[in-house]
């Protein structure tokens, strides 16, 4: 027979009542989960209002082109509506992938590498994405008219 070594520490018994560990307020962590809630429905929202509109509402995958595309950024309401999906996605997205680093990567130095790369990845996408945003030029000089949008003539 083996013998059973004791513990100090051990899983408690799951009928034990929850005890907190002492630290009050809002912290990091908590602010981030509470973050990833509230995203993550106002993504839904976005997302299925990005797709009806888009599919729906027009003519499909084969109506999206240069010119719809156009058509909507000439309005301030989709450029802040593609902006806010364009930062909550990728805010969200960054802060689920910071959890996976640190759930995952055992060395603090390959955590802060990971994270850092995380961090520089998401920034910059996000100054590209909203410079894209609002200097987009429905009506460039010099483009096919065909390939405009109505409004461009003129």
């Amino acid at each position: 027979m083996i013998p059973m070594s004791t513990s100090t520490t051990s899983i408690p018994d799951p009928s034990t009542r929850y005890r907190r560990t002492g630290q009050r307020g809002l912290n990091a962590e908590m602010l981030s989960w509470m973050f990833m809630r509230g995203s993550g429905a106002l993504l839904v929202i976005l997302v299925f209002g990005h797709l009806f509109v888009n599919l729906w509402l027009g003519d499909g995958v084969k109506g999206i082109d240069f010119a719809f595309v156009g058509g909507k950024w000439s309005s301030p309401f989709w450029q802040v509506w593609d902006l806010l999906m364009l930062w909550l996605g990728l805010i969200h997205g960054g802060n689920g992938v910071r959890t996976i680093i640190n759930d995952y990567a055992r060395g603090d130095r390959t955590r802060m590498v990971l994270k850092a790369l995380l961090y520089f990845a998401v920034v910059v996408t996000i100054v590209l994405g909203t410079l894209v945003i609002f200097t987009f030029d429905p009506c460039p000089v010099g483009a096919e008219p065909s390939l405009l949008p109505s409004f461009c003539e003129g």
